[in-house]
């Protein structure tokens, strides 16, 4: 072999050494530093002003404000790496797992990447399973099918315990 090739060889083995390494740093320093969470947009008509969604007095009545005050306003986590996360509940479903995709992400290795939902129904909200590996709990049940979440039940999502409040 002529020493022009060999030098080649040289070169191309040192390049592949500098490519693993430069590798194993950004492996490295995405388990140290964990994924990076971004801001989602929102849609153009998405966003009103609160005057043009606020009721008006008129509309008012008062067996809808009694009704109103029933309802769920937010998601908490109460037990968990995230202990006193709150998520405002709207009118889309809320995504709990540990994808960056997730409204809600868990840094949980007992948590799968789309792990569960929680979604309105109605009046109502519904926990549902994604088919997860290790399952979702009410109270102490493990969920099989959808469920309505009464407000003030633990959900058990690997080491992360949610509920609704008012």
């Amino acid at each position: 072999m002529s020493e022009l090739t060999i030098t080649l060889l040289r070169l191309g083995y040192l390049a592949a050494l500098w490519l693993f390494v430069l590798v194993a740093i950004g492996v490295l320093r995405r388990d140290i530093y964990g994924t990076k969470v971004s801001t989602r947009a929102t849609a153009p008509g998405a966003r009103r002003s609160r005057a043009a969604s606020a009721p008006r007095p008129a509309e008012t009545s008062e067996p809808r404000a009694r009704a109103a005050e029933a309802r769920p306003t937010r998601l908490v986590v109460t037990d968990g790496n995230l202990t006193g996360t709150t998520i405002p509940l709207g009118e889309s479903a809320i995504l709990i797992g540990r994808a960056a995709a997730c409204t809600l992400v868990l840094d949980d290795d007992y948590a799968s990447s789309r792990h569960a939902r929680i979604f309105p129904q109605g009046d109502r909200w519904v926990v549902e399973d994604l088919g997860s590996t290790n399952g979702t709990f009410v109270g102490t049940e493990r969920l099989v099918e959808p469920l309505v979440l009464p407000v003030g039940t633990p959900v058990r999502i690997g080491q992360s315990v949610l509920e609704l409040q008012r």
